[in-house]
């Protein structure tokens, strides 16, 4: 929008624009297994309305995104927005997403997802670009794009249900070539039990660090536990057995990150997700293999903590991508752009 006049430059009088953020909104949806939180933000990544809620990804595609499109209808009419102003949907899956196409690909902990034509299910009924991408990348972006990180170098790490990994290559998001980069939760850890993991692997990390993982095995001991937010919990309680088993945790994911900092020498590993809600115990476990394990120039200036955004990072990220989108579109849309 035009603001008052720029100073002349001969010619034609100049006039300055300045960025008008509330001229339209980004729709913003982060799925995981057993829960999902969704916002409405303007143009510049502020949040207007959110909502958080528990959810079952299981229900299937069709049963979910009719959800996510009314609930979406009601954050609108909460901020005073309708559907007219929306410039776009970004959308995070708790599993591989084939980024071109915004399909998840033989997502394990997602029965009946795999395939499913998620931008164009939501677009036909939106009318605007949706996209979609792993539920960890868009919190490696939130943490970015929120947090204003200065370093060009980031790992994100979310320990949930699964264990998941975010990369920030140079400034920029990293996907690989076909958008499976990052997927360390089936890297296999060495494990005496032979632990048999949901994509039909033994000892994957996360069937052994995640925490569906961690609450089976409280379960064993007689502890009541169903899933990861009951091991925080349970930490947060002070129950010795549930700490043992996160900082045990942190170590097992420390073992993985370790080579990854050595191949990738990030600048920051930050750990996100439920489980980091466990706070120093996790973080611990985490610090000590990576910094036990990697090169000392690897680790010089590295710097490992947790989420500042803590369970937003994912609405964040998805606000993130259709805002960087859009610009992007309405950039080369301007005269003389290339």
């Amino acid at each position: 929008m035009p603001t008052d006049s720029a100073a002349p430059s001969g010619g034609r009088p100049a006039t300055a624009f300045s960025f008008n953020r509330s001229a339209r909104v980004a729709l913003a949806a982060d799925l995981g297994v057993t829960h999902a939180r969704l916002a409405v933000a303007d143009l510049g990544g502020a949040i207007l309305a959110e909502r958080a809620t528990d959810l079952d990804i299981s229900r299937g595609p069709e049963p979910t995104l009719t959800w996510v499109l009314d609930s979406f209808d009601d954050l609108l009419a909460e901020c005073g927005h309708t559907r007219g102003d929306v410039c776009g949907v970004g959308i995070g899956l708790p599993g591989p997403v084939e980024h071109e196409t915004g399909k998840a690909v033989n997502p394990p902990i997602m029965p009946n997802w795999d395939g499913f034509p998620v931008p164009d299910w939501l677009g036909s009924r939106l009318g605007v670009p949706v996209l979609v991408d792993n539920d960890v990348n868009i919190m490696a972006l939130g943490e970015q794009w929120a947090t204003q990180l200065e370093t060009e170098h980031l790992i994100f790490v979310k320990m949930g249900t699964g264990i998941g990994c975010g990369i920030i290559s140079g400034g920029r998001l990293h996907r690989g070539a076909e958008g499976a980069a990052g997927d360390i939760g089936h890297i296999r850890v060495p494990n005496i039990n032979q632990v048999q993991c949901r994509c039909g692997n033994i000892d994957c990390l996360e069937a052994i660090a995640g925490g569906d993982a961690l609450a089976a095995q409280l379960r064993s001991f007689g502890i009541n536990a169903s899933h990861g937010r009951d091991v925080v919990r349970l930490v947060k309680e002070g129950n010795t057995q549930a700490i043992h088993l996160v900082r045990q945790s942190g170590r097992e994911v420390g073992s993985v990150l370790a080579s990854i900092v050595n191949f990738f020498n990030p600048g920051l590993v930050v750990i996100g997700g439920d489980l980091a809600e466990a706070g120093d115990h996790l973080l611990a476990g985490v610090r000590e293999v990576i910094y036990a394990r990697s090169l000392p120039l690897a680790t010089k200036r590295l710097s490992i903590h947790a989420s500042e955004l803590g369970d937003r990072a994912g609405v964040m990220g998805a606000a993130a991508m259709v805002i960087e989108h859009v610009l992007a579109l309405e950039s080369a849309d301007q005269p003389g752009s290339a």
